[in-house]
């Protein structure tokens, strides 16, 4: 379970590595993330972006994770992919940012608000989700 986290009836989000389910998003995220802070660090990025990416970027995985929690929409694997491109860039860039400031504000405003969307779709269909 701690690579997939994912219950059995959602292991469709999960993919096969070396035998063992990993999550997909997390399969596309944390590598990706570490890339772009990586090549930010290396080739620079521009800063003057920041507000509008860092809050732009994120915004269609938090978006597909609210409707999936809601079952406005059904999981789509590509979908879960292509809208966590975007977001793996923005939580790369969020981490130069972190390092260079542990009290950035625009890092831990953009954490905060999506983290807390997110958490509180799950724990809102966790409660609700009726028992079969």
């Amino acid at each position: 379970m701690w690579l997939s986290h994912h219950w059995p009836d959602e292991y469709d989000r999960c993919v096969r590595v070396g035998g063992r389910l990993v999550c997909r998003r997390c399969l596309v995220l944390y590598p990706l993330s570490l890339v772009t802070a990586v090549l930010i660090g290396l080739l620079g990025w521009p800063e003057d972006l920041d507000p509008w990416l860092l809050w732009l970027l994120p915004l269609p995985a938090v978006v597909e994770f609210v409707a999936e929690q809601f079952k406005l929409v059904r999981h789509s694997p590509t979908r879960l992919v292509a809208v966590t491109v975007p977001l793996a860039i923005a939580c790369g860039r969020m981490y130069v940012r972190y390092l260079d400031d542990q009290r950035d504000e625009l890092v831990w405003s953009v954490v905060a608000t999506y983290g807390l969307v997110c958490v509180g779709a799950f724990f809102i269909r966790s409660f609700t989700r009726r028992s079969v």
